[in-house]
C-alpha cells in the first residue's frame, strides 16, 4: 500500500493501526500526513499504550495531578510521580510503557526502625520522598520489602535494587557481605552484596590484622557474587537484591537484605527505598 492509499484511510482506522505500534512509532507517524497527525494524538491510540490499571495509578497521585489528554498523561507518567500519599514513586518506561516502582523507606519493614536508639527518620533534600531513615548503630540489619506482581508489567524480567547512601562516618558495613533475596511464588533467588566500597589501603590493613576473623565470619554467609554498590544518575547508590520474571498472575514479590550473622556493630547507612524496575 502506497502512502497516497494510506492517506485515504479514515482517521479511526489509522488510530487503530497506530495503537498496535509503540509510542515512538506513533509520534513519528504524525509526520506522514494531517490524518496521521490527528490520529497519533488521539486518546484511542494513547490509551492502548497506558497500563491497564492507569486509572488506579492516577487516583493514587492525588487531586493535583492534571492532564487534558491520554498522550499528555502518558508523557507525565514517563517522569517519576509520587503516589500512595508520597510513600511510593511510579514511572513508565518511555519507549514501550513498562512500569517501575520505588517503595520508600516508610513502605519497608526494617527491624527496629522505630527505635531512635538504632535508627533515625529524617528529611534530606536529595531524596524524592519526605523521609529517609539512617542507621545509627545496630548489630542486626534486616530490611524487607514487598509488592504484588499484578502491579508490574506482565511477561517482563524485573530487577530489584536497594537505594542508599553511605555516610562518611559509616562503620562495620563491609566486614562480611550481606545476604540478599528475592522471592516470588515458590521461587527464591539468593545472593550476597557488600554495602560499602573500601579503599585499597583500608582493605590491605584489615587483611593484615583481621583476616582470620573476617574469614571466620564470612564462612557463616551463603555463597554469592558479592555484588557491590553502583552509583545512580540521581546521586544515590544502589545494590541489586536480585531479579525475577513476572508472568501474568498475581503473586507477592518479597525482597530483602540481611546482615545478621556477623554480630558486630554497624552504622552510617541511609536508606531511601527499594526500586523494582524492568531489566534491559
Amino acid at each position: 500500500m502506497e502512502c497516497s492509499d494510506l492517506n485515504m484511510l479514515p482517521e479511526s482506522c489509522v488510530s487503530v493501526i497506530l495503537s498496535l505500534t509503540s509510542p515512538p512509532d506513533a509520534c513519528k507517524s504524525s509526520l506522514v500526513s494531517t490524518t496521521f497527525q490527528s490520529a497519533a494524538e488521539s486518546d484511542l491510540v494513547w490509551e492502548r499504550f497506558l497500563p491497564s490499571d492507569y486509572r488506579e495509578i492516577v487516583s493514587k497521585a492525588g487531586n493535583d495531578f492534571k492532564f487534558s489528554s491520554k498522550k499528555e498523561l502518558y508523557l507525565l507518567l514517563c517522569s517519576p510521580v509520587l503516589i500512595s500519599d508520597g510513600k511510593m514513586s511510579f514511572k513508565l518506561e518511555r519507549s514501550i510503557g513498562r512500569k517501575s516502582y520505588i517503595l520508600s523507606a516508610r513502605e519497608l519493614s526494617i527491624t527496629w526502625s522505630n527505635d531512635p536508639m538504632f535508627w533515625v527518620w529524617k528529611s534530606i533534600p536529595e531524596s524524592r520522598f519526605s523521609e529517609v531513615v539512617e542507621l545509627r548503630t545496630i548489630s542486626w540489619l534486616e530490611i524487607h520489602g514487598k509488592i504484588r506482581s499484578k502491579m508490574l508489567s506482565p511477561n517482563t524480567t524485573y530487577g530489584t535494587y536497594l537505594l542508599l547512601k553511605v555516610a562518611d562516618r559509616a562503620y562495620g558495613l563491609d566486614v562480611i557481605p550481606s545476604e540478599t533475596s528475592v522471592e516470588i511464588g515458590n521461587q527464591a533467588f539468593n545472593n550476597t552484596a557488600y554495602l560499602c566500597i573500601q579503599d585499597s589501603k583500608k582493605q590491605l590493613m584489615e587483611n593484615l590484622f583481621y583476616s582470620n576473623r573476617k574469614q571466620m565470619l564470612k564462612s557463616r554467609v551463603i555463597e554469592g557474587d558479592n555484588r557491590v554498590l553502583n552509583k545512580r544518575e540521581d546521586g544515590w547508590m544502589e545494590i541489586e537484591l536480585g531479579d525475577f520474571f513476572n508472568g501474568d498472575g498475581d503473586e507477592e514479590v518479597k525482597m530483602s537484605l540481611k546482615e545478621i550473622k556477623g554480630h558486630h556493630l554497624k552504622g552510617g547507612l541511609i536508606i531511601e527505598g527499594i526500586e523494582v524496575r524492568p531489566k534491559t
